[in-house]
């Protein structure tokens, strides 16, 4: 037994020891960046490419929405500068990106940076986040990924977050409140999956509300079904004024799929 715990104990330090390595050798990205006004928001439109691109093949490419204020070095009125060179920075918790370069025909276009935050990689680390890379960094720099933001979804009681769906929360806007909101009405806080999947499909919890004063009680996933099938309140009245009667959430979809409404 004691031979064991030695052995187990001793490969904890390698694998800790290598995963330490792994962080302080994270990697600079380097690539070309364009940046010009969005015609989408009052802000920027970011795009970056690394790799030759040769006939358009062998690149990667990162497409955003950035707000006025995520950058520093830049103005929208320097866009209008025919000739001025720019040093665009965005400083957020996971590294920092430079574009840097020159406005031609209202854009800045030139060549990008982008540095790591290795202090925020092991803040991640104490949070349960593991398996971060330079692209993933760059990725949660880009889509403003914070460890405070972090720190309140598993404080709202989220489970199973990991390094692979935060963008996903991010960009599908899952929030402590939205997660407050379920437990209001009776749902404990769902997994990181789940809150994407219910985001997805945009259910609300106004819309629970009056499904519920309809006398149903749908799950997690009935909520999704039914948006998935368009089932909303107003469908559910209609159904009931043709003579359809004890209706449960399956028939409803069931009458969806069916085409019975018809």
């Amino acid at each position: 037994m004691n031979t064991r715990r030695v052995f187990f104990g001793a490969l904890l330090i390698v694998l800790v020891a290598a995963s330490l390595r792994a962080d302080e050798m994270l990697d600079s990205l380097t690539g070309s960046c364009r940046i010009r006004a969005s015609t989408e928001s009052s802000g920027y439109e970011l795009k970056l490419t690394r790799g030759e691109c040769a006939g358009g093949k062998d690149c990667n490419n990162t497409q955003t929405q950035e707000p006025l204020d995520a950058f520093s070095g830049i103005t929208l009125s320097d866009l209008r500068r025919e000739g001025a060179h720019l040093d665009a920075v965005l400083t957020a918790d996971a590294g920092t990106l430079r574009c840097s370069g020159s406005v031609h025909d209202s854009e800045l276009t030139g060549s990008f940076t982008f540095e790591p935050n290795k202090a925020f990689v092991a803040r991640m680390r104490e949070l349960g986040i593991t398996g971060l890379d330079s692209e993933k960094l760059q990725a949660y720099a880009l889509f403003h990924i914070t460890g405070d933001w972090v720190v309140s979804l598993q404080k709202a009681g989220v489970t199973g977050i990991d390094a692979s769906n935060l963008i996903a929360l991010r960009i599908f806007k899952v929030t402590p409140d939205y997660v407050q909101s379920l437990a209001t009405l009776g749902y404990p806080a769902p997994s990181a999956e789940k809150l994407i999947a219910l985001r997805v499909q945009g259910v609300n919890p106004d819309e629970i509300k009056q499904v519920r004063a309809l006398g149903l009680q749908p799950s997690l996933d009935e909520l999704i079904q039914m948006r998935i099938f368009k089932i909303t309140p107003d469908f559910i009245q209609r159904m009931r004024a043709k003579g359809f009667n004890n209706l449960t959430i399956a028939k409803l979809v069931q009458i969806r799929i069916f085409k019975l409404a018809d």
